[in-house]
């Protein structure tokens, strides 16, 4: 997807290639002009969370771009007085699943989706040696799992903002986060914390 602003126009193309237009007086409509700042101001935010699906820099880039492509061509349907960092999480979560389907259709075979790899170099800190192991384990644990702890555990977002994003009860959110501090546990041999 790329986007380039012309005086004129703005020119963007969606995920699949196919280029639409927009004049720029429909795009900077006065009404969004807050909204639009607003988004501007989570981008650090949407890259952090897009970095918990991702598997490189550049897949999560890509998710972002998408995220902001599909908000704005839709900002009209974000109703004002509601959170708007919520609605731009779902915007990703759905982004992230609907991706995540197609690459699985069409992968032929499950393989193992390896993380970047780390320079051979001794860690200088404690803090660096438990940041590899937490990093570790959060890419061996499910993607649901993962997914609830970053939300709550990372982002803060309460149970409810995230039960909105995932389009499940609070409980079951309560629930799968409990499995995943287990499954954290395990996987780090013990306290995640220690």
């Amino acid at each position: 997807m790329q986007g380039h602003f012309n005086q004129d126009e703005l020119v963007l193309q969606d995920p699949k290639g196919s280029p639409f237009m927009r004049s720029s007086n429909s795009l900077r409509d006065p009404r969004y002009a807050p909204i639009e700042a607003e988004i501007v101001d989570l981008i650090p935010a949407l890259r952090a969370f897009a970095r918990s699906f991702a598997t490189s820099q550049f897949e999560a880039d890509d998710l972002v771009q998408d995220t902001l492509f599909r908000a704005l061509r839709s900002l009209d349907r974000f109703e004002p007085g509601t959170n708007l960092k919520s609605w731009l999480f779902t915007i990703m979560h759905n982004a992230f699943r609907t991706q995540y389907r197609i690459r699985q259709r069409e992968q032929p075979v499950r393989a193992d989706y390896c993380t970047e790899v780390a320079l051979p170099m001794a860690p200088t800190q404690d803090w660096y040696v438990l940041n590899r192991q937490l990093r570790t384990a959060l890419e061996a644990i499910t993607p649901e799992h993962k997914e609830i702890l970053i939300m709550v555990a990372a982002f803060g977002l309460s149970y409810q903002e995230a039960a909105a994003i995932c389009r499940c009860p609070v409980g079951t959110i309560k629930s799968r986060l409990s499995r995943a501090r287990e499954e954290l546990t395990l996987e780090m041999h013990g306290n995640p914390l220690s």
